[in-house]
């Protein structure tokens, strides 16, 4: 009979555990971040700011505070930069004092628990209806009015999911506005305590649309060659730097993406072009999201980190990896050294102490896609801690 207690079997499990996942657990620097471990809170779109103002309150501070309590990095959900941008009914905003003294309530309760937050600035451009809008007709790079008569294309708005408004190309001189709306932003996220900003220029928002040639005809200097359509991401980029500095600026790519009507004749070229330009500004990071994802859902379950592992080869910053991970996948990419890190998103929705479970070998909580873009605590705030432990 083994002289082995329960207690010493649960140890001993959890330290094989914690060996098996070491390099998720070893300490790294992010640009000026110094992060505790590689596990990384995805941007989740949640719509729970307060309406009709787009106002970060108690509901979605209480959120991000449980999700830091192992004191690791969190990227916000995606934030609007102005109020012509928004297209997501519930998403919160960087355009006003009151939206950021909200987040100033969120930042102090992320840092109370040890963790770092960086905002993600968004444009959702094309994708969004006039009732988001305050009326304003939606932008883009070029029209395409085959994307606002698609059904399977939506917006949410205050009537519910409807097919987005008709849109129109964006002008030079309006162009030039836009990348000022990003600078301040960026100057607000500063302001509202935030570690740092991430750029979203993937899932087929604005940036994207100037990035991917099935949504950008363009034949001026936005437009046409893969130098050109990357024109405004790099001014985003530089806007914002020139808040933060480089290394406190992360950017979020979706090569080869197809998620809401995007496509690219050449996506190769046009990422790794994207990628070799953005390091000359020094990044934090650069946020990938693999093909294998369509939107909130993983379309490919076999296919590997194929983004990661080409942007490894011409990206010379730090990389984080999203979408589709698991905890021993996530273990395997970072060991190998294809990614610095790995964002979970819809773990991190029903696990608020994911790094624990996965640290410690735990199980994981089911999430409740039902609940993701919903409006009040339930499926939000309302997943236990492990043995209830908060």
């Amino acid at each position: 009979m083994s002289n082995i207690t329960e207690t010493q079997a649960t140890e001993a499990q959890q330290t094989a555990s914690t060996l098996n996942r070491a390099a998720l657990f070893t300490p790294i620097q992010f640009g000026a971040m110094l992060l505790k471990h590689r596990i990384v809170m995805a941007p989740l779109t949640r719509s729970r700011s307060i309406q009709p103002d787009s106002v970060p309150g108690d509901l979605m501070a209480a959120y991000y505070a449980q999700r830091a309590t192992d004191g690791g990095f969190i990227i916000s959900e995606a934030t609007n930069i102005s109020k012509t941008s928004r297209g997501w009914l519930g998403s919160p905003g960087l355009y006003s004092k009151q939206q950021v003294a909200g987040w100033k309530q969120v930042v102090a309760g992320v840092h109370a628990k040890g963790g770092q937050m960086f905002a993600q600035l968004w444009h959702t451009g094309r994708s969004s209806h006039v009732s988001m809008t305050g009326g304003e007709t939606p932008v883009s790079a070029s029209v395409d009015p085959a994307y606002w008569q698609n059904p399977s294309h939506l917006a949410s708005t205050p009537d519910g999911w409807v097919q987005p408004s008709p849109h129109r190309a964006l002008t030079v001189a309006e162009i030039a506005l836009i990348v000022e709306d990003y600078r301040q932003a960026a100057a607000r996220a500063l302001e509202a305590g935030f570690e740092g900003v991430e750029l979203h220029a993937a899932n087929g928002y604005l940036v994207d649309q100037f990035l991917q040639d099935g949504s950008n005809k363009r034949t001026d200097e936005y437009g046409g060659s893969v130098e050109h359509r990357s024109r405004f991401l790099l001014e985003v980029v530089a806007a914002m730097t020139s808040v933060w500095g480089g290394d406190r600026v992360g950017v979020r790519l979706g090569p080869s993406g197809t998620w809401n009507g995007m496509s690219d004749s050449n996506p190769q070229a046009l990422f790794t072009h994207v990628a070799a330009q953005l390091n000359q500004f020094g990044l934090a990071y650069l946020h990938l999201i693999e093909p294998r994802v369509k939107g909130s859902e993983v379309v490919l379950e076999h296919q590997g980190a194929i983004a990661a592992e080409q942007m490894r080869t011409i990206f010379q910053g730090k990389i984080i990896a999203a979408g589709g991970f698991e905890p021993d996948t996530a273990e395997t990419i970072v060991a190998n050294g294809t990614a610095d890190a790995v964002a979970f998103g819809r773990h991190f929705i029903a696990n608020p102490d994911l790094p624990r479970r996965i640290r410690e070998g735990l199980p994981l909580a089911a999430y409740d896609r039902n609940t993701f873009y919903t409006f009040d605590a339930h499926g939000y705030t309302d997943y236990p801690f492990y043995n209830g432990n908060a």
